[in-house]
């Protein structure tokens, strides 16, 4: 914890589980069913899995829960993962979001044509976005799952010629989402927009999930040059964006401000402290915790790192 030893840390009791059954070292979102109090009951993604985990957020400690089944995608008789990438709470849903991407292949091993069809399959694993009712603690009713939001990114002008490219070619992908007056905010890491702007999608719930039109809106919002949305998560009456590089190289990692609604954004903190120059440390996804006249309680959580390495930051109030 060497670049975070300056900030509060807090212990995982219990296991978040990742791959195999091993300890998760690629959380990648979080959520709760309550926005004030402690305990709250929450869900957390592992990108790697098809699975979501249930914990309990205590002031102090994460203590992690039951397991719950998101997909059953396979190919080939293996089973194919969701890499979901965020997590949301609304309305008694929570919400899982995959990625909507190609398959992550550092080394090359996909090739376009021998793995056609294995690349389509993972692609159409990851281009969901999962629901069910829940109280926070367990499931209440039944998974529902839907492919929508594909056809609608592809009618966007902006993004539909980045589908399904590899996330080193500016891929199209998605890592948050939030869930707001009705409507779902799906924030992409790449490809990025003219202008260092990221792109923010709006749609209808019930345009994905129900029968409704979709009302699709882009926000593009300013986060500079090589930055995009790593997560996204409601507060009050607006959104905490957490900012990251496109690449996989070093920072800038940032939270801001938007007000869900406008192409403006405004920044409340650089996380260089906190992350360090190394590049190891890449802050993924945001739960916010409270707030006094100090400012906001953030609990950031971090990829490559075991159980997520949780951290609180606090920010100037919004």
């Amino acid at each position: 914890m060497a670049q975070a030893s300056r900030y509060e840390t807090w212990p995982v009791r219990g296991r978040l589980r990742g791959k195999n059954g091993k300890k998760s070292k690629d959380v990648s979102g979080i959520d709760c069913a309550t926005a004030q109090g402690f305990p709250r009951a929450g869900l957390v993604i592992d990108d790697n899995m098809q699975e979501a985990q249930f914990v309990s957020v205590k002031d102090g400690e994460i203590v992690a829960g039951d397991m719950i089944t998101l997909i059953d995608d396979s190919f080939d008789g293996k089973h194919l993962e969701l890499d979901g990438e965020s997590v949301a709470y609304a309305g008694g849903y929570f919400y899982v979001i995959g990625s909507h991407g190609h398959p992550r292949d550092s080394k090359r091993r996909l090739h376009p044509d021998k793995d056609a069809a294995r690349i389509a399959a993972q692609i159409a694993a990851s281009s969901q976005i999962v629901r069910f009712r829940s109280d926070g603690a367990q499931a209440t009713g039944p998974i529902e799952r839907t492919a929508k939001l594909r056809t609608l990114i592809a009618q966007q002008p902006d993004l539909s010629s980045y589908q399904d490219r590899r996330l080193e070619k500016n891929g199209l992908t998605i890592e948050g989402i939030a869930v707001r007056r009705g409507r779902i905010l799906v924030g992409f890491r790449g490809p990025p927009l003219k202008g260092g702007r990221a792109a923010v999608l709006s749609v209808a719930v019930e345009g994905v999930f129900g029968k409704v039109a979709p009302d699709a809106r882009l926000y593009r919002l300013p986060l500079g040059k090589g930055t995009s949305v790593r997560d996204l998560a409601t507060f009050g009456d607006g959104v905490l964006v957490l900012a990251g590089p496109i690449g996989s190289g070093p920072g800038p990692f940032e939270i801001y401000w938007w007000d869900g609604v406008s192409d403006n954004a405004r920044l409340l903190k650089n996380l260089a402290d906190v992350v360090g120059k190394s590049g190891k440390w890449k802050a993924e996804a945001l739960l916010p915790l409270d707030e006094d006249a100090s400012g906001l309680r953030i609990l950031v959580l971090f990829d490559g790192q075991k159980e997520a390495a949780p951290v609180i930051v606090s920010v100037r109030r919004p």
